[in-house]
């Protein structure tokens, strides 16, 4: 069974929704439909000419009544003209964390951290409240993600981004790019090795192949996946699922736990459960599937309850 969510408290982000910041319908329908997170987007969704006004319509859904969900902005690039004046417009009460495209040094996870603190610091809000998600999508941030996990505590886990990574790379945006899967591995080890959140795969951008996003959204999960970024509400669902414990696997590490205690109260600790040899890997595995499924029962719990003022 692979790892769906993180051993730690860290937020379920099993499906992060973007919608841009200047469709009001669709920022909207993030209010009602079954993503984890939503990430109001100011960069690639929003044309040039509209980013400066499109900081308005963000900073007013961050102040809007919602539920319990995460509300994330991704940003335009450190490097583009547009970031500064987009972290000042949305780093206020209201959002829980700043998406960070084209990360590829610490120095830019260091910059962006700095540009946080300095506005949560002038509009009262915690510090340290607003979390930071780097995207890797270029070269040069696959070969510096051990550096990029490990700049900051805000940096709580990272997102791998294909389509820039294949431009940057001059490679196919498909299923089984080579390059798209090193990457992915690696960034699912260094998040591990980094005590980190597991990652968040890139969105899916073919509306049309169903069976092409399901292949890639199971291929995350194995490869240590965490979640997937998604640009379109029809994908949650197949996400959601992805992402979390089956019924079956419930089952199956609720038997191997009770059958385990119960040889260890013997002395015993290699036994067979259901033609399954369980040893304590399989059952540190088991119990990790236990906890992440009581997580996501209290993930809907709050999820289903009255909508709050943030």
């Amino acid at each position: 069974m692979g790892r769906s969510m993180s051993d730690g408290s860290g937020s379920i982000l099993r499906s992060l929704l973007f919608c841009p910041a200047t469709n009001a319908r669709r920022l909207a329908k993030t209010l009602v439909v079954e993503t984890d997170a939503v990430i109001v987007d100011l960069e690639d969704a929003v044309a040039a000419s509209e980013k400066p006004a499109a900081r308005v319509p963000a900073a007013a859904f961050l102040g809007e009544r919602r539920d319990d969900r995460k509300v994330y902005v991704r940003v335009n690039a450190l490097t583009t003209p547009w970031s500064f004046a987009d972290f000042q417009a949305v780093v206020i009460a209201g959002l829980d964390g700043i998406i960070l495209p084209k990360a590829e040094s610490a120095a830019d996870i260091h910059v962006a951290d700095y540009l946080i603190g300095g506005w949560e610091a002038e509009r009262g809000l915690a510090r340290g409240s607003v979390d930071l998600l780097p995207i890797v999508e270029t070269a040069k941030g696959v070969e510096a993600m051990n550096e990029i996990l490990g700049a900051s505590t805000r940096v709580k886990r990272a997102c791998f981004g294909a389509g820039d990574f294949t431009n940057d790379t001059d490679t196919a945006w498909s299923l089984d790019n080579p390059l798209c899967a090193h990457a992915r591995a690696r960034l699912a080890i260094a998040s591990r090795a980094a005590g980190r959140e597991p990652p968040i795969d890139s969105p899916w951008a073919n509306l049309d192949d169903e069976a092409g996003f399901v292949a890639e959204t199971e291929m995350g999960r194995r490869l240590g996946f965490g979640g997937k970024l998604c640009i379109h509400p029809s994908q949650l669902a197949a996400v959601n699922r992805t992402y979390s414990p089956t019924a079956e696997q419930v089952a199956f590490a609720q038997k191997v736990c009770a059958a385990f205690e119960a040889a260890e109260r013997d002395g015993i600790a290699a036994i067979v459960v259901d033609g399954t040899f369980v040893d304590y890997p399989v059952v540190q595995k088991a119990y990790r599937v236990l906890k992440a499924a009581e997580r996501l029962e209290g993930h809907k719990a709050g999820s289903s309850g009255a909508r709050s003022t943030r």
